[in-house]
């Protein structure tokens, strides 16, 4: 299984970036799907979530701001976000959510002027 994020980059506060995250050998379509973000010193957090049937749910700071999609038949989930804030910074990944996976490599994020 391999989960490769990518997407990730270094912007400025209020701007917008779009995360994605190709899943190869794992079938993903009847699984949900989340991104978690780790940032430097914290623990890894689950940010949003998004259901087999596309339901999704949001951590309360990043509500109204991320939105999680996904293309099954690519196997991938997106995180666009949108108004970024400093305090998103940190290294994005995406992994299941009742099943978890070897975790990829991430993509880092870094909002900063």
């Amino acid at each position: 299984v391999q989960l490769l994020e990518s997407g990730g980059g270094e912007v400025q506060p209020g701007g917008s970036l779009r995360l994605s995250c190709v899943v190869s050998g794992w079938n993903i379509t009847i699984y949900s799907m989340g991104w978690y973000r780790q940032a430097p010193g914290k623990q890894r957090e689950l940010v949003g979530s998004i259901s087999r049937t596309g339901n999704t749910h949001y951590l309360d700071s990043v509500k109204g701001r991320f939105a999680i999609s996904r293309d099954n038949a690519k196997n991938t989930v997106y995180l666009q976000m949108n108004s970024l804030k400093p305090e998103d910074t940190a290294v994005y990944y995406c992994n299941g959510i009742n099943i978890i996976k070897s975790w990829g490599q991430g993509t880092q994020v870094t909002v900063s002027s």
